[in-house]
């Protein structure tokens, strides 16, 4: 998808029904992967879902020149998915996507029953998003609204901002109107623009195509002097024609090339090229400042030899781990020993896989009630790593915090160790593919060693595992050994091994070993002090009344909460004031229609509490239950 050049911010006309959607367009693009990542825009076609991405892009770009923008429609994206597949690629196809600085992608409404492509989705972001990378997408409907799409993805989709766009109201029509006869240079007479904006259309597609319908008509009719007239460009030569002064313009670009040595027009373009791939390109920026005109080709051949050589060991290093594969060594050619190195430990198994996130720590996790136990047992193994609760089990639902706590003890354990523990953090599915990919390879052994490597292992959902009986074996002898050697185990589970199905009972015996320990939905304190930490985060003022007014309403995970504190935010940067207390409601609907606002398992558990608190059915005291009994017979 290339990034058409026209659609930017300064032409994109902003009213009722795009100023949220718009505001948090520019929000991502002046700070990615810091305001709402991801940023999900929704609406029916035609309403400049597409300008809006395309914009942000453009915005990134010129405000970071260095950092990298891919813009795909979800078709481009499966074309090149399917076409890495079939060359057994994918794993490299998949670290490429996730070192964009920003990832923009359209029409993504097409994901339904394509589960593949989902999971490789969903591993994508998940990796774009714990390295602080922007994802923007866009659809013709909401996440929740988009059928037969994994349950992780779309929670991954609604945790960051999700913002629609509406129809243009009738001023925002005109003003769209004006702006496509001034970019065409074509004059309308008013009062035409406002009967074509009165006639009520549904898109800007549908407006620019009543007003081209309009022109072309007075053009053909001969009638253009009376309706439609060319306007004269600005700045341009009286009385000489555009085709005239597009040559003019062409001979001086000539006479002025002609005096720039062409060794280094050749050069640069180089030099541009491989950057735009990624690549360092630091010796041949110093061989622009050569006296002379030195052997180009010869240089060139070089630095691309050395690129093809990285790329050959990129691929090696991603057949042992994904992650390896946007390593930065990997876009330096002037590290090409370096690289090698880092190679050959990879294939020796010497490298245990990635480390946790570090956007992850203890100290950003909130307690409360509804996870104190489990925060209780992960602070008393990062004290005594290995020594206490291992394995340690954290159990919850989708977005409770489990990845965070999970992560945040590995970044501990690493930290308080100085590095001397080398922490492997890696999701179940991951462990799965890469056991996979090994049997293929036949480099079983290799995989066995990277996880034994490990001084602590993290394993992250861990109830994908179930059904995988060869996976099962072979993390039963790694399980063994790293506790075997008194190294830390901690697993994170959506349930307990017990309900985990097609789990061997040697796995689930080990993994009720340890501790486990459940984090619930957070509760009403939890709930408040969270919303105060995202508000911070945002640069908003936690007022008492605000935190009261966002926090009362029961959600199912954390993930729910951040979606709602940064639609506030959205909504109090496009207003153009501050986020208090009447925004809120206003723009949560609370009020007569509160309960209708809420999420749906919110709002069926606040709906359950008033059906059951009931005072005839409440057993408030209870001293004597063969008198109750009684009274319930009768």
């Amino acid at each position: 998808m290339r990034l058409d050049p026209r659609l930017t911010f300064d032409r994109l006309v902003v009213g009722a029904g795009n100023r949220l959607a718009a505001a948090a367009a520019r929000a991502v693009a002046e700070a990615p992967g810091t305001a709402y990542n991801p940023l999900f825009i929704y609406g029916p076609s035609g309403l400049g879902k597409t300008h809006l991405l395309t914009a942000t892009g453009h915005r990134l770009s010129e405000l970071q020149p260095q950092g990298e923008v891919l813009a795909l429609t979800l078709d481009e994206f499966s074309e090149q998915f399917h076409a890495a597949v079939s060359a057994g690629e994918s794993q490299a196809f998949g670290g490429r996507l996730s070192h964009v600085d920003l990832l923009l992608l359209d029409d993504i409404q097409f994901l339904a029953g394509r589960r593949e492509m989902q999971a490789e989705l969903l591993r994508l972001f998940s990796a774009m998003q714990d390295a602080g990378r922007q994802i923007v997408c866009t659809s013709d409907r909401p996440p929740s609204e988009i059928s037969d799409v994994d349950e992780r993805l779309i929670s991954r989709l609604s945790g960051g901002l999700v913002v629609d766009v509406s129809p243009p109201e009738f001023e925002a029509r005109v003003a769209i109107l004006r702006a496509s006869c001034a970019e065409r240079g074509v004059v309308v007479p008013d009062r035409t623009l406002d009967t074509l904006a009165q006639r009520g259309v549904q898109s800007v597609r549908e407006l620019q195509g009543a007003l081209n319908q309009w022109i072309a008509r007075q053009t053909l009719g001969g009638e253009r002097n009376s309706g439609a007239q060319k306007a004269s460009p600005e700045g341009g030569i009286a009385g000489v024609s555009s085709g005239e002064f597009l040559s003019f313009l062409s001979d001086v670009t000539q006479v002025v090339q002609q005096h720039v040595e062409s060794w280094q027009v050749r050069l640069r373009e180089t030099i541009a090229y491989w950057q735009g791939e990624g690549y360092k390109t630091s010796v041949l920026e110093r061989a622009l400042a050569l006296p002379s005109d030195p052997d180009v080709p010869a240089l060139v051949a070089v630095y691309v030899e050395a690129v093809e050589h990285l790329r050959a060991l990129e691929a090696q290093a991603t057949a042992v781990d994904e992650a390896l594969g946007g390593h930065e060594l990997f876009r330096d050619p002037e590290r090409l020993a370096e690289a090698e190195d880092f190679v050959e430990k990879a294939l020796a198994g010497e490298m245990p896989p990635g480390g946790p996130n570090r956007a992850f720590s203890r100290e950003g996790f909130e307690v409360g009630a509804a996870n104190q136990l489990a925060v209780h047992a992960a602070d008393a193994v990062i004290a005594a790593p290995g020594a206490r609760y291992n394995p340690l089990l954290i159990t919850g639902s989708s977005g409770v915090g489990k990845t965070h706590l999970v992560h945040a003890i590995g970044n501990a354990i690493a930290d308080a160790s100085n590095g001397t523990i080398p922490v492997a953090c890696v999701h179940a599915q991951t462990l799965v593919d890469e056991l996979i990919t090994a049997i293929q390879e036949g480099t079983v052994e290799r995989w066995r060693n990277r996880y034994r490597a490990a001084g602590a292992l993290i394993v992250d959902d861990v109830q994908f595992l179930a059904g995988k009986e060869r996976t099962q074996d072979e993390f039963f002898f790694v399980f063994n050994a790293l506790a075997e050697a008194g190294k830390q185990i901690v697993l994170s589970s959506d349930r307990s091994p017990a309900e985990i199905p097609d789990l061997a009972d040697r796995l689930r015996s080990r993994f009720e070993g340890g501790l486990t320990a459940q984090i619930l939905p957070p509760d009403r304190p939890l709930r408040e002090k969270l919303v105060a930490r995202f508000l911070a985060a945002l640069g908003r003022p936690a007022m008492p009344d605000l935190l009261d007014v966002v926090s009362d309403p029961p959600v199912q995970s954390v993930r729910e909460l951040i979606g709602v504190v940064n639609r506030l935010a959205a909504a109090a940067d496009a207003r153009g004031g501050g986020l208090d207390a009447a925004l809120a409601r206003e723009e949560l609907g609370f009020g007569a229609n509160a309960a209708t606002t809420m999420a749906p398992a919110a709002a069926a558990d606040a709906a359950g509490d008033r059906t059951f608190l009931d005072r005839e059915r409440v057993v408030w005291e209870w001293p004597d239950i063969g008198g109750r009994l009684v009274e319930e017979m009768h």
